[in-house]
């Protein structure tokens, strides 16, 4: 990953409650109770996976909420 980009996470709602985020295109999972505490799971995550001065400087969280529909 060139370090002039950015991560990308996938962010959803956990079915036993709190949130869950996946970053694409890298091995990086992490979850939380709350957002607060998720965006700084996210931080750190980013900044254990790369190598010093090697993580992306932008993090975008990708928020999915999925809907059931009956019709």
């Amino acid at each position: 990953m060139n370090i002039d980009s950015e991560i990308i996470f996938l962010v959803e709602e956990s079915a036993e409650g709190g949130y869950q985020a996946r970053a694409l295109g890298e091995s990086i999972f992490t979850e939380a109770e709350n957002m607060a505490e998720l965006k700084q799971n996210v931080k750190e995550a980013v900044l254990t996976h790369f190598e010093e001065g090697q993580h992306p400087p932008v993090i975008r969280l990708h928020f999915v909420k999925e809907e059931l529909m009956k019709i």
